[in-house]
């Protein structure tokens, strides 16, 4: 099987909700950022063949293929297409799976891979509200109930059902939301993301963080259910962001004069019980390793999608990992979570934490709507 190599990766900052990024059209966001891509890697647009974006609010600003209206907006060549999927908060990693697998397969030579998401502008469940507006049924039809029953399908319980399984009290889950916004602004101080972002509407630097944040302060929020230990503190932010990665054959590589910084190793897929939806990272990750012939204690960095805290800390739990080798420079509670982009802006800052810190393996996960995962096991050269 051929090797396929990522020769870029570059995000803009993840803007906050009715922050900097809230006003720059969800196209436009994308745009921005497959034009970086393009520019830091020196690649003759002409040779991609393909753009594979994951959006997952696929509505209004978002709708009609944004993968190809982005390319476009950015002023990029028509003679190449573009495709928009959907495997829900994983869909730009799903994005970078797929890039992959066209380089492996040997039917494709350069790919770009990314994803963006404007939840300002598109808030989350927008198609979903639209449809049952104008009476359309709900998207889980009869066989799905006949399966599961009639009960509430929602990652808010699913975080909860979490917390009970695995015993993880509200002050364990605000404990590890503290580090992760003190270990986010600490990496934004250091400048540890200023070579992978590329500023946008004049915005530099990741909005989320909060360095002046406390255990006391969390701990006057209400929860987001009754009776449960979930707070805003707890879970992810709404965010605005974008990010693009390029994969390369070594064909390519070659022909193209490209310099590849990490080869991709494994690519890893599960699913599991799509009631308590965020859970699946744990087989997923479990497979990959197995199928790479790799150990958690071979992984130097790993990014996994704060969704909410206990995925991380179920995560961490079942691998055995070493914490401090789990989201170094902080997570999508302090920095954000902006859905289809998420996955692209992961494997950004995976990479780049590789070359900064001189490790060999960086793994990426993420929960997922209906009980999935995805993994990806890179090696930096």
């Amino acid at each position: 099987m051929a090797e396929a190599y990522i020769v870029g990766a570059v995000r803009t900052p993840v803007g906050k909700k009715k922050g900097g990024l809230s006003t720059v059209h969800p196209v436009d966001l994308a745009a921005h950022t497959l034009k970086a891509l393009v520019d830091r890697t020196g690649v003759d647009p002409e040779a991609v063949e393909d753009v594979i974006l994951g959006c997952v609010m696929q509505f209004g600003p978002q709708s009609l293929d944004i993968a190809r209206n982005a390319w476009l907006s950015a002023g990029l060549p028509e003679s190449v297409p573009g495709v928009t999927i959907d495997r829900q908060c994983g869909s730009s990693q799903q994005a970078i799976h797929f890039a992959a697998q066209g380089v492996m397969s040997g039917t494709q030579d350069l790919v770009v891979a990314g994803g963006v998401e404007s939840m300002s502008i598109v808030p989350m469940g927008s198609s979903v509200k639209a449809a049952l507006d104008m009476g359309m049924p709900f998207p889980f039809g009869e066989g799905w109930v006949a399966r599961y029953g009639k009960q509430e399908i929602s990652q808010f319980r699913g975080a909860e059902l979490m917390c009970e399984k695995w015993g993880f009290t509200r002050e364990r889950l605000e404990q590890y939301a503290y580090e992760s916004h003190q270990r986010a602004a600490k990496a934004i101080a250091n400048g540890h993301f200023r070579d992978q972002i590329e500023p946008v509407n004049g915005v530099t630097d990741d909005e989320g963080p909060r360095p002046d944040t406390t255990l006391e302060k969390m701990a006057e929020l209400k929860t987001l259910r009754e009776g449960g230990v979930i707070t805003a503190a707890t879970s992810s932010q709404i965010s605005d962001g974008s990010g693009a990665v390029l994969i390369a054959s070594e064909r390519a590589v070659r022909e193209h004069n490209l310099t590849p910084r990490a080869r991709v190793v494994q690519l890893g897929l599960a699913g599991d019980d799509p009631v308590y939806m965020l859970t699946a990272p744990i087989p997923a990750t479990r497979k990959a390793l197995q199928k790479a012939g790799l150990s958690i204690d071979d992984i130097d960095v790993v990014e996994i999608n704060e969704a909410f805290a206990p995925v991380p800390l179920a995560w961490i739990e079942e691998l055995g990992a070493d914490p401090a080798r789990v989201n170094p420079n902080g997570g999508a509670i302090a920095l954000g979570h902006p859905l289809g982009g998420t996955g692209a802006i992961l494997m950004t800052k995976l990479l780049h934490e590789l070359e900064r810190t001189g490790g060999r393996y960086g793994l990426q996960t993420m929960c997922e709507g209906g009980g999935q995962a995805n993994v990806t096991i890179i090696e930096r050269l």
